[in-house]
């Protein structure tokens, strides 16, 4: 009797604890994208926060959110014309000649083309890399191809950290050592933050490397 009373608070603890998983799973990504939109949110409306509080008297949230956008908007308006464009190259060339600040302007500056043009990169292909040691295979992305005097192809890669995927190491490598794959980039960053537990089937056919 003792035995089956034991048995019995063990499976309902396990039932509690699997319960509990499952909306774990559920209510922590949700939470998490919401924290993450209302920080971003908050952090692109307290930009103008400072002017509208000397306009109106006081703080109204949204509107420097709303104002930022429609700026941001306009901006993008004003560097497709032709006008535009010559302030921009204009604009470019003098920033790329302040010493410490032309280092961090270009970085960002070309991650951000490549965010918009996602079209004209490259990086959307994911590829299986020897890494850190030879017979040890690693996900990487493809950011850059490069061809040499020569004619041969090098590829610029981004190997990432799990779980943390926005982080992780630079290499170049000759196209030859780097396997290409049909996995999508959404199915790698899912193998990727999960650790290995979530793989998918499109990684499966290339394991037989």
């Amino acid at each position: 009797m003792e035995g089956e009373k034991v048995s019995r608070v063990g499976w309902m603890m396990r039932k509690i604890r699997a319960h509990f998983m499952a909306g774990l799973i559920v209510v922590v990504p949700v939470a998490a994208s919401v924290l993450i939109l209302i920080w971003v949110f908050t952090g692109i409306d307290n930009i103008l926060q400072p002017i509208i509080r000397r306009i109106a008297g006081d703080e109204i949230p949204g509107v420097g959110f709303g104002v930022t956008i429609v700026l941001i908007y306009l901006v993008g308006v004003v560097t497709r014309n032709f006008i535009g464009k010559k302030m921009m190259q204009y604009g470019n060339s003098v920033m790329m000649r302040v010493p410490v600040f032309r280092g961090l302007y270009s970085g960002i500056r070309q991650i951000m083309q490549t965010v918009a043009t996602p079209d004209k990169a490259s990086f959307m292909q994911v590829v299986l890399v020897e890494f850190p040691r030879k017979e040890m295979w690693t996900l990487g992305f493809v950011t850059k191809e490069i061809t040499n005097e020569s004619g041969e192809k090098f590829l610029n890669i981004l190997i990432p950290t799990s779980p943390t995927p926005w982080s992780g190491f630079f290499q170049v490598l000759k196209e030859k050592d780097v396997v290409r794959t049909d996995m999508s980039v959404e199915d790698a960053v899912k193998m990727i933050v999960s650790g290995g537990m979530t793989t998918p089937d499109s990684f499966k056919k290339n394991l037989s490397i």
